[in-house]
Parts: C-alpha cells; structure tokens; sequence
C-alpha cells in the first residue's frame, strides 16, 4: 500500500508531504520509500547502483558483516529551506570519511562522485518524507558492509553498499542543556583500533554504560581515554568542545576519536569568531575547569553541555542565548536551511537535474 500524504497550508509550502505528524517528530526511524543499492565482487570497483523500494535484505548466515563486524555507516541530512530547495551539507566529507574506513576494514568503497551521487537519489526518491522547514530534517545512512559469505580468512566476496534515510527531529530534546555523566569503568575506543572510523562495531559494546546513565537520569556519556583514563575523548556519538576565556580546546584526532564533519565545521567557524581553537590533549581537570562545554554531531548539531558528574560531583557550566555553543548552533544552521548565503561553500543545493538518471 502506498503511504498516504498531505499538503500542508499554502503559506508553509506548496510540497505533498508524507502523511507525518511533524509538531511531534523525534529522532528515530521510520520507514520511507525508497533506497539505494549497489554491490560488488572481490577485485571489482563498484558500479552505478539502483534506487528500489525499502526493502529487508536477504542476507547470508555466514556474511562477512554478521560473523566479523565488517561493516561502516555514515550519517548526513538533507534539509527544506522556507524557499523549498533541498539543501545537503559538506556530503564529500562523509564520503571521505567512508573511504578512510573502508581501507581500515579491508573493504572496496564507492568513489566521492558515486558517495555523492547516491545520497542525491535518495533523497530525491524520498522527497516527500523531508521534513517542513524547521519541523525536522531527513537524516540519512549510508552502510558499507561485507555481504558474502566467509568463513576463516580472506577475501569476502561480495560487498554491499546501500543508502536509507528517514525524516527525524532534535537528537537532544533539551533545550537546557545536557547532564553528562563521565564513564571511568569503561572505554570507547582503545589506540590502534577503530575508534577514528565509523565501523558498527564501536557502538553496541558501549550501550551498557549508556543504558546505565539513562537510567540515572543523565543524558548521554562522556568516555576517557583508553590509555591513561585521565583525558577527555568524545561522547556516545558526538565530539566536545570546551570553552575558558578566548580559547576552545577539542581533544585531537588521535585515532580514536570520530574526525566529525560537524567537529571540522565548527572549528572553522569558531576561528572566524575570533577565538583561538587548540585541538590537544585534554585532561579531566580541563573540562571541569571550562566556562562553557558544549558538543557537536550530525544528529547533535551543536548542543549545550549544562553538567557533567565525575566520580559522583556533579559541576555546572554556562547555559543560555548569550554561550558561544548557541552562537555557533544558529550560525550553522543559518547556513544548512539557506537562511544566509555559503560564503563557505559547504552546502549542496539538490534539483531533479542533479540526478539526470534517476528513475523510480
């Protein structure tokens, strides 16, 4: 049955929309249209792929992704700007950082032009699922995974790259601030191992310590270093920033920290702000020290950080319109909804004409 869709009033946009109550949108999945597909043989490149109905796939017990983890995503946007265009945001990164991940997992991967070209198509075939301007955004996943199968060693036969998006709201619904607790049991990424790319295996061994802190009323975790466990990395899915005086400081990509694409934007802004930005080591004592902490994601844009706990004492930081974290947030996504112009060149506007060979 084909999902039924509305037209919103004449003076928010004249678009047919999926039939979504986007006032109570949040962030999770919800099944679109339409994905793209494409595959690959061991010593191939891979091809032009196809858009298709969302489907389940059909997978071997015995794949490479389901008995050894191989296998990455991405994450990305498409945003409806109050004129109607369709607006993506620095999508060659993200396919950057795909390729970087591939060569780490062993795996063939799509070219920036097909990365690109892919996530052109599906949110074009999934239009009608892209949220009225400022009800929402349609959050995007690339997946590169070993779909043959393997047992043993070497090569896997058969790899899959597909693409599926889906419309969500705010990752972090509260607008006052995040309440992080500090994890100093467990790591999240370890040196030499994968923590610099977005390979699936990083996340699901760090959901207990998430599950843990929800359940004590924290919004989300800060882990530390696996080396030391004196140093700040990066939470569940986002990079820190903490704010003392006129510097920033970041912890520096080491390998084991996500190179984030918003982390990379928004220390491109805060420099343009006049502020001296430090990508370093950055010692528990730091953080707690900062005036203002705050983090950056593709889901979590730019969101206050209002206190973190450590080893049970909880401190606070600034809060509020006047942070440089609230600064930085309307500024970036002034430039994502096409409310200033990209002086920057970031932003990639999306027309029928953009994908000539689209057909659904």
């Amino acid at each position: 049955m084909a999902p039924s869709v509305q037209t919103l009033p004449t003076s928010v946009s004249d678009e047919i929309y999926a039939n979504v109550k986007w006032e109570e949108l949040g962030f999770g999945f919800y099944r679109t249209d339409n994905m793209y597909v494409a595959k690959c043989k061991h010593g191939e490149s891979f091809q032009e792929g196809s858009i298709v109905p969302y489907a389940d796939f059909q997978i071997s017990p015995c794949s490479a992704v389901l008995n050894y983890g191989q296998g990455l995503y991405e994450g990305l946007k498409a945003y409806r700007t109050e004129d109607s265009r369709i607006m993506l945001f620095r999508p060659d990164q993200n396919a950057l950082r795909l390729q970087s991940g591939a060569q780490r997992l062993c795996m063939p991967y799509p070219s920036v032009d097909q990365f690109v070209s892919a996530v052109k198509q599906v949110v074009l075939a999934n239009k009608k699922w892209i949220p009225p301007p400022g009800r929402g955004t349609l959050y995007i996943r690339p997946i590169l995974f070993g779909s043959g199968p393997i047992l043993g060693s070497l090569p896997v036969p058969e790899y899959t790259f597909t693409v599926f998006a889906c419309p969500v709201g705010r990752f972090h619904q509260d607008n006052a601030g995040l309440n992080l607790k500090i994890e100093d049991k467990f790591r999240r990424a370890f040196p030499s191992g994968t923590g610099g790319v977005k390979s699936i295996t990083n996340y699901s061994p760090v959901w207990i310590t998430l599950a843990e802190a929800k359940a004590q009323g924290f919004s989300d975790v800060l882990f530390l270093d696996a080396a030391t466990g004196k140093n700040v990395e990066e939470l569940f899915a986002s990079n820190v920033f903490i704010v003392k005086g006129n510097v920033v400081s970041t912890p520096e990509i080491s390998g084991t920290i996500l190179p984030g694409v918003t982390r990379k934007s928004i220390i491109e802004l805060t420099r343009d702000f006049g502020y001296k930005v430090e990508e370093r080591v950055v010692p528990v004592e730091d953080l707690l020290d900062a005036e203002e902490v705050f983090c950056t994601g593709t889901a979590a844009i730019v969101t206050t950080i209002a206190s973190v706990t450590f080893k049970e004492t909880k401190t606070e930081f600034k809060t509020g319109d006047k942070t440089l974290a609230a600064k930085l947030f309307a500024t970036l996504t002034d430039i994502q909804m096409g409310r200033v112009e990209d002086k920057k060149g970031w932003t990639v506007e999306l027309t029928d004409a953009t994908t000539p060979g689209l057909k659904l």
